[in-house]
């Protein structure tokens, strides 16, 4: 078992409090969006001796990731766990389905477009399904909401439908997305000041407009926000976001889990790349409300996935000792209290890699903690 020191991300979206507060540490005021906890190669968490978790896996794969992990997954840890505290929206973007990931990546290989460039869509092969798991309320955009839904929005805020409701949500989406930049910033003025007075049923979304307007003005971005299912999670919920699921989180703090990836293709809302043409290959353009997941039976409380990469799971420790059976290689993130771990004491913010090897772990005090493991498929 090794304890870990982890690497923040300070994206200009995150908070400046919330990763501080989890870890017992006064904020320095700059944002701190990104918790990363896992051997993700642009910034893997460090051990006591200094080397990384890519590092000490690379040394023993076989015996610290499992022989069902290694052969599935080859020789590198297949999650990435992470804490996002989001002090204001993230880019609306989607994530590629693995066999996309795979042919994007060579592809762009082949062209000799630099891993690190900032047009670059594919920085790895890997497909990225992720699970959000809320700390505290959490506010997101999910998935394409009920397109006659859309259609009653639009149509009360004075945007033409036609394409919308006789050739559906992809046509639509594509021709806004389309549009020479400056009749997309005359449709996202109209819209948002249409969304000055509110329209029954979907006031949240019209003080949406305005806060993303003020953020990003003119941003075809707006018009895709507001074609999405606005989820408000409380502590506690999830969502589970797999390939093509256009999406935004907005506000708040969560666990987040994915697939050992860093692929994103963006459709507004940032100063980053964005490509309309590999977005629209990637989407799915399924409608209808967003699942919240909620966990299962305690103690050791499972959010339920077809992730094969990875497996959340809220573990409520209270006095009584907990076992927690074999899974592979696991992370552990305590985000409440102060509980042991192999005669380990660990506090809030605290975390620990578990190698495949050492089988069964029993965890006692009193806390919270989030368990990353490998999928079930």
């Amino acid at each position: 078992m090794e304890l870990l020191d982890n690497p923040i991300q300070r994206y200009a979206w995150g908070s400046p409090t919330a990763i501080p507060t989890l870890l017992g540490k006064p904020p320095d005021g700059t944002p701190q969006a990104e918790l990363w906890l896992g051997a993700h190669p642009s910034a893997p968490s460090r051990l006591r001796s200094g080397a990384s978790l890519e590092e000490l896996i690379a040394e023993a794969p076989q015996r610290l990731l499992g022989d069902a992990s290694l052969a599935r997954f080859g020789p590198r840890l297949p999650f990435l766990l992470k804490v996002l505290a989001a002090g204001q929206p993230l880019s609306l973007q989607a994530h590629p389905s693995l066999a996309q990931a795979r042919a994007g990546f060579a592809r762009e290989e082949a062209a000799g477009v630099p891993r690190d460039a900032p047009h670059r869509n594919y920085k790895d092969a890997n497909h990225k399904p992720e699970i959000l798991c809320a700390l505290t309320q959490f506010h997101a955009l999910c998935g394409f909401r009920q397109r006659s839904e859309s259609v009653r929005l639009f149509a009360a805020l004075g945007l033409e439908t036609t394409v919308l409701m006789d050739q559906g949500l992809r046509a639509y989406f594509e021709q806004v997305m389309t549009l020479p930049k400056e009749a997309q910033g005359a449709l996202v003025d109209r819209l948002v000041e249409a969304a000055r007075k509110p329209v029954k049923g979907f006031e949240a979304e019209c003080q949406l407009a305005a806060r993303l307007h003020a953020l990003y003005p003119r941003d075809v971005g707006i018009i895709g926000a507001l074609l999405l299912n606005l989820v408000t999670l409380q502590p506690g919920e999830a969502l589970f976001l797999d390939a093509g699921n256009l999406h935004a989180y907005l506000e708040g703090t969560g666990v987040e889990l994915m697939a050992n990836s860093d692929n994103v293709l963006r459709g507004g809302l940032t100063p980053k790349h964005v490509d309309v043409k590999e977005l629209l290959s990637v989407l799915n353009f399924a409608d209808g409300p967003a699942e919240v997941l909620r966990q299962s039976a305690q103690p050791e409380a499972v959010y339920r996935t077809p992730a094969p990469d990875f497996r959340l799971s809220r573990v409520a420790v209270a006095g009584k000792p907990i076992t927690l059976p074999s899974r592979g290689a696991q992370v552990l993130l305590v985000v409440e209290g102060e509980v042991a771990v192999k005669g380990m004491k660990l506090r809030c913010g605290s975390s620990v890699f578990i190698g495949a090897d050492e089988g069964a772990v029993a965890v006692s005090g009193t806390g919270t903690v989030f368990r990353a493991t490998p999928g079930n498929a």
